[in-house]
């Protein structure tokens, strides 16, 4: 330890003195490291001492003889360092903010260190002593850096002691002012904010000052005593208790009754108390606005004394002003005791009188702060269960006033019963009424306490949330900044969540967003437990994954950026936080719009992975394939013009997800089912039905269809029937074979799940045409099967719609007219006026198989047709004849013949030609024309002109359709053929058929030259076309 200042070099050796400065030296750097205020300044200071060490240490060993000058040089340069290790020590001991009230002496002090031990440094004789060119150079730029050296203090520093030089010298500053004085100061010399600490510290000022005037420095002590009573107004400077003590001490001494003012405080002029005092160059006082109008009038004689007045001079007169003040405090005191009982009289013009001054009274923070020691808070609360709007509002007026940044206002909110609840109640009133609440709740929810309240209100947080999306934009933004500060609880940001505002949620799946709230938060919520991030992410995701949400919902979540930490779950968290993840990636991959953002934003992949590896968990297993089921359905909804989205990145992917079907339970399997099912309706249909193919699918389809598994074999059947319509017809017959054809039946006949019976015909009837394949149909009874579905789903039904295609599809493999028996038996169950009636209520497909499926049975029509048989014995004996086909020419009937005009087929065939499908309008046109093949030509024009087809056939010439126009020009050549027709229709078909020569292909060009020679257009000799 080195020893104090050494006076006389006489006594003590120069080397020893050295040593001390050396060990003091050292001694202060290791104390800078630990000063609680101007750390930068002690270190550069630090910096500047630690560099002379090694000028020291040469002196030392290169010193031989007394030298005055030296001697002196060194005594200054000891002194100088014990200097500056006294003001480090103090640095690091004496209370914060003193230290920053003597900010500036702190600074002056260190810069005078600085610059004398500059001047020691200069003081050295360098010639007489053999010190090293280094050292010298050293010792030079020391005392150059030193005397240069500038320390001021922070700009948040200066701006604090003006502040408090403002607030002495005026002798207006309020609590409100002493409240921001003390944060400031607080966040400068970096202490907590919250009342305890800036308690704590402001005793240990205090008691700092005590130290003071034990030292006798009556100046400091008489500025620090200013300081004290200047932030003794600050709410952190005393306890509540204190206050109500010191306030109901002084208005017991003041007694009850208001004191009439001295005549000394009224104007002489204006004749009312003054409110700004000001004496004038003859000694008089007058308030200021009335002299300074005197003045401006072009007096300038005293009103008073009449003698002349120096204009220029208006002094304030500040005792004067400060009486006045005191005066209208003690009657303000006095009065706002004496009208509580008013307030809670019942008496509802009064209480709003009582309001009305009160708010008037609660212009001064100090008046409000009697108002709050007085009680109050509790009566008022209380009026807001009233009736009165007008009362309700000025109450919660006057609630803001007086909890406008004051904690002890807000606790006693606190304290009483129902508080938060009645001012809630107010939000869910009139406009006017709930936008006061809500700015007055907003106030509230700054306070610890009573923040913790507002969320736990019944409908409070539903009330903000509503609030925040109005059209009120002062309440919408209180309502949002509210909720904000109600964001410090989880159960809240939950509550949020379920009212349809999800910010904070989704901020909290964030472990970066959480760690600035806790910054952001600390000193508020730091007496809570707070769970750590990992806790509060998954409380979170939990929430998000069991909440009912609408689809705008989803969207929103999704949008707001749900999908990253989800994902990050999934690929780095545990069993736990995969299962959670999952679980909300499948609550917000319902809506299709959120399925292709999940895909393009890597969820596929990572929910691919994730059903790949072997996990210990069946459940999570079963919602990563639900989830990944929701993906492949949204690929279904994609828009034409858009890049189409794929869900399987690969063939690796197809062949993995399919093969699980194997090595799984029925849960998965029913969804791998269904995600295929939704696959081979995306863009990439085809390539996915050709990798299944090429795994086996039909066979495992095959077998999973054979076996009763609930909610497996319908979905099964259901992609069966995906892969079966235009599937590799080789592929098929490999596997189909007569029992999965019972089995399909079987189904058909059982099942209660239309879709699965649906995809079970639609099976049957997109099997290729293999006479093998019908023949086991047909033994297995699958006609009087099929039939009855065409007799149960006849209505117009859009449920059964599907069904019913299928159904016709399926019969219309029994009536190819290369098999007689098929044919007999279709028509024998009755499916000939099925299939009439569908061409009037199906859908465009079933129309298509119905009208399909009529022209295949017609073909077989005139070979069927019974002749007539020739009439023998006596004509009045023998009974009427029977009646022959206008068609056939025979005797027809819909079973056996299976003619289309007995079965009335003719007119809604013809109705069917307006379709706007070309496609079904070619199988009807089909239909139709087989009632004019072979011989009777001319009878079969004739039906068709009866029933208006003709028509449609030549609109069909200018068709789109290349097969109808073929089909059309086909039939109009036979039908042109006879002159009535020709006659009739053939001005309407010249134009569509000279558009023809000209625009369509040689073979058209060629047929409908010939019609227009049969028309008379062209001459039947030419070779032109």
């Amino acid at each position: 330890m080195a020893i104090d200042i050494v006076t006389s070099a006489s006594f003590v050796p120069a080397s020893e003195i050295l040593s001390q400065t050396v060990e003091a030296i050292l001694e202060t750097v290791v104390a800078a490291n630990d000063v609680l205020f101007k750390k930068d300044s002690f270190k550069e200071l630090a910096t500047y001492l630690e560099r002379i060490v090694p000028v020291l240490k040469e002196l030392n060993r290169k010193y031989i003889s007394n030298s005055e000058s030296l001697n002196s040089a060194i005594q200054i340069l000891n002194r100088e360092i014990k200097a500056a290790k006294q003001l480090t020590l103090e640095c690091s001991t004496k209370s914060k903010v003193y230290l920053l009230m003597n900010s500036r002496g702190i600074v002056k002090r260190l810069e005078d260190t600085a610059r004398e031990i500059s001047r020691a440094l200069s003081l050295l004789p360098l010639t007489s002593l053999e010190l090293s060119s280094g050292i010298v150079v050293e010792i030079g730029n020391l005392c150059d850096s030193m005397q240069q050296a500038e320390f001021k203090a922070a700009i948040g520093e200066e701006e604090i002691l003006e502040k408090i030089e403002t607030g002495i010298q005026e002798r207006n500053a309020d609590r409100s002012y002493a409240n921001n004085l003390l944060v400031l100061i607080a966040e400068a010399v970096g202490i907590p904010t919250e009342r305890s600490a800036l308690k704590k510290e402001f005793e240990d000022f205090k008691s700092e000052i005590e130290n003071v005037r034990l030292r006798k420095d009556k100046a400091e002590a008489i500025q620090m005593d200013q300081i004290i009573a200047l932030l003794g107004r600050a709410d952190a400077a005393s306890s509540p208790k204190e206050k109500e003590m010191k306030y109901f001490t002084k208005r017991k001494s003041l007694g009850s009754q208001p004191l009439e003012p001295l005549q000394s405080f009224y104007c002489p002029i204006t004749r009312d108390v003054m409110v700004d005092p000001v004496e004038t160059s003859s000694g008089q006082t007058f308030e200021r606005s009335a002299i300074e109008k005197w003045f401006t009038e072009g007096n300038n004689l005293c009103p008073l004394t009449m003698t002349p007045l120096d204009t220029s001079i208006l002094r304030p007169n500040k005792t004067l002003r400060q009486s006045i003040e005191e005066w209208k405090d003690r009657n303000t005191m006095i009065t706002i005791a004496s009208m509580k009982p008013n307030l809670t009289s019942g008496n509802e013009e009064e209480v709003l009188h009582c309001l009305g001054q009160l708010k008037d009274l609660c212009e001064r923070d100090l008046h409000r702060e009697w108002v709050i020691l007085e009680n109050y808070i509790p009566d008022l609360i209380q009026l807001l269960g009233g009736k009165n709007r007008d009362i309700r509002n000025r109450v919660l007026v006057m609630l803001h006033i007086l909890t406008k940044d004051n904690d002890d206002a807000k606790d006693r909110v606190a304290k009483v019963d129902n508080a938060i609840e009645s001012v809630v109640r107010s939000l869910g009133r009139r406009i006017d009424e709930r936008r006061l609440a809500v700015a007055l709740l907003l106030e509230l929810s700054k306070y610890n306490l009573l923040r913790d309240s507002i969320g736990k209100v019944q409908g409070c947080i539903l009330l903000l949330v509503t609030m925040a999306n109005g059209d009120d934009i002062q309440a919408a933004r209180d309502a949002e900044e509210i909720l904000e500060n109600l964001s410090f609880s989880d159960q809240n940001i939950i509550q949020m969540a379920r009212a349809n505002y999800f910010k904070h949620l989704l901020q909290r799946l964030s472990t970066e967003s959480r760690d600035c709230i806790f910054r952001e938060h600390f000193d508020q919520i730091k007496y809570l437990k707070n769970p750590g991030p990992e806790d509060v992410k998954l409380v979170m995701a939990t929430t998000l994954a069991e909440m009912e949400l609408t689809d705008h919902n989803k969207v929103v979540l999704l949008e707001g950026g749900a999908l990253d930490p989800l994902l990050d779950w999934i690929s780095q968290g545990d069993i736990q936080m995969k299962s959670v993840a999952v679980k909300a990636l499948r609550n917000l991959s319902s809506v299709p719009k959120n399925g292709l953002q999940m895909i393009k934003g890597g969820a596929a992949r990572a929910l691919v992975d994730l059903l790949r590896i072997s996990t210990p968990s069946p459940s999570l297993r079963e919602q990563v394939a639900a989830t990944i089921k929701h993906l492949a359905v949204s690929t279904m909804s994609q828009e034409s013009k858009e890049t189409p989205v794929s869900l399987l990145e690969s063939d690796e992917d197809i062949f993995m997800l399919f093969s699980l079907i194997n090595l799984t339970g029925p849960e998965v399997q029913q969804n791998i089912l269904q995600i295929f099912q939704a696959l081979c309706q995306s863009p990439f249909a085809a390539n996915i039905k050709t990798k299944l193919t090429q795994c086996s699918a039909i066979q495992v389809l095959v077998q999973l269809c054979e076996r009763d598994i609930e909610n497996v074999r319908p979905n099964a059947v259901k992609l069966f029937c995906c892969l079966v319509n235009d599937g590799d017809e080789a592929t098929i017959l490999e596997h189909v074979h007569q029992r999965c054809l019972e089995t399909l039946l079987r189904i058909i006949q059982s099942s209660n799940d239309e879709e699965e019976v649906a995809s079970a015909v639609g099976i049957i009837s997109n099997l290729p045409e293999n006479a093998q394949i019908t023949q086991w149909l047909v033994d297995a009874g699958a006609i009087p099967i099929i039939f009855q579905l065409l007799c149960n789903g006849r209505q117009n039904d859009s449920h059964r719609s599907q069904l019913v295609e299928n159904a016709v599809g399926a019969i219309c493999r029994f009536t190819a007219p290369t098999n007689l028996e098929w044919q007999k038996r279709a028509a024998e169950a009755g499916v000939i006026p099925i299939l009439v009636h569908l061409l009037y209520l199906g859908t465009t497909m079933t129309k298509n198989h119905a009208a399909t499926s009529l022209s295949r049975f017609s073909l077989s029509s005139r070979e069927l047709s019974r002749p007539i048989p020739k009439h023998k014995g006596f004509w009045c004996f023998s009974a009427p004849p029977e009646t022959s086909c206008q068609v056939h020419g025979g005797i027809c009937s819909v079973e056996s013949s299976f003619c289309l005009v007995e079965a009335e087929a003719v007119r809604p065939l013809v109705m069917v030609l307006e379709e706007s499908d070309p496609g079904v309008c070619e199988a009807s046109l089909d239909a139709l024309l087989t009632l004019i093949e072979g011989e009777r030509l001319q009878s079969g024009i004739k039906v068709l002109a009866e029933a208006n087809a003709i028509t449609p056939m030549i609109k069909f010439l200018s068709s789109p359709s290349l097969r109808l126009q073929e089909k059309a020009l086909h039939a109009l050549e036979r039908i042109f053929r006879l002159p009535e027709f020709k006659q009739k229709y053939g001005p309407s078909a010249q134009m569509p058929l000279v558009d023809l020569t000209q625009r369509g292909n040689s073979s058209m060009k060629s047929l409908s030259a010939r019609i227009l020679a049969h028309l008379n257009v062209l001459h039947d000799q030419s070779s032109y076309f």
